[in-house]
């Protein structure tokens, strides 16, 4: 018994660099997890399996995105395919589409060294047909692939508040839960894979439409000689409160921490709201369904990523709207 202590001890100690990462339950109970892709959102995401006491084997195409995890105890590697090598759970994060075929199935991809029972958990938004093919392409491997996009955006990252949504075998959810609970609030089980991708489209569409329709609405009112912050509070008291009016207003000076507060840098990208709404569009013509906000939202961001705002936060269509018309 004193020898296990002794052996708990150590291992701790090769931690004590941020010990404020590692939580009373003991790391020597935890397997190591893959992670691929330390972008804005994967980061923090790692981070949080590091406070929770789980040992982390992490790349990014971008070794210098690695830098700061490394520092916090993660072990580093080259390829997607060497986290597989030494991991038997791993999250992916990744930008799109092309980036998770690449990732899975390319040279050095994570499908060339997985070890057969390995759990693959996929948190970048794309296609429902990619996640789809991806699992079938784990299953000849021996592997588990399942698709758990988030919604929440940087700061519910770092907050380990996201909501997952998740498709894939049933039978694997609860692996998957232990993990996910480690990095948000709310993990639900869509269905089949490709069915989390399909939920997280759906929320993203919405999204993009209340934005736009928050942003007419303040500019509206602010044309109309209203108090921006007197019409945000009316608002919000009323049948008109949604998401992008109560929680992340797209008016300068109406709240803090938010994009819209610090000249729309941080948060979710324009050009990201532009991908997903291309997903959408996709989906919907494959589909035979018919989306003309939808539609119309994908044309506005696709705009605005053609006229300087690809790089800030998707609220900054309240300040595009103010240029289109001249202000």
């Amino acid at each position: 018994m004193a020898a296990f202590f002794r052996g708990s001890r150590n291992v701790l100690l090769r931690w004590t660099k941020r010990v404020d990462y590692v939580s009373t339950r003991s790391m020597a109970s935890k397997t190591p997890v893959g992670f691929v892709g330390l972008g804005n959102m994967g980061s923090p995401m790692a981070k949080n399996l590091l406070r929770n006491g789980y040992p982390v084997i992490a790349t990014d195409v971008f070794p210098e995105s690695c830098k700061e995890l490394q520092e916090l105890g993660a072990q580093v590697v080259d390829s997607p395919a060497e986290v597989a090598e030494r991991a038997d759970r791993i999250l992916t994060m990744l930008p799109s589409s092309p980036n998770v075929i690449e990732v899975y199935t390319g040279p050095n991809g994570i499908l060339r060294k997985v070890k057969k029972g390995t759990l693959l958990i996929d948190s970048s938004t794309i296609d429902p047909a990619v996640s789809r093919e991806m699992a079938a392409a784990a299953e000849k491997m021996g592997a588990v692939f399942m698709d758990a996009p988030v919604s929440g955006g940087v700061g519910a990252a770092s907050l380990a508040k996201l909501t997952f949504m998740v498709g894939g075998v049933e039978e694997e959810y609860n692996a998957a839960q232990e993990l996910l609970t480690c990095m948000g609030a709310n993990v639900v089980y869509c269905g089949q894979v490709g069915n989390g991708q399909a939920a997280k489209i759906c929320n993203n569409m919405l999204l993009a439409i209340g934005m736009i329709g928050t942003a007419e609405t303040m500019n509206l009112g602010i044309r109309l000689g209203l108090d921006p912050k007197l019409l945000a509070q009316i608002l919000n008291m009323s049948s008109g409160r949604c998401w992008s009016s109560d929680v992340y207003n797209p008016v300068p000076g109406v709240m803090e921490g938010v994009p819209s507060a610090n000249s729309y840098q941080g948060g979710f990208g324009t050009t990201l709201m532009a991908k997903d709404l291309g997903l959408a569009q996709n989906t919907a013509t494959n589909t035979k369904t018919p989306i003309p906000l939808g539609s119309l939202a994908h044309q506005i961001f696709r705009v605005m990523c053609s006229r300087g705002y690809a790089n800030k936060d998707f609220s900054s269509v309240f300040q595009f709207l103010r240029e289109e018309e001249g202000q």
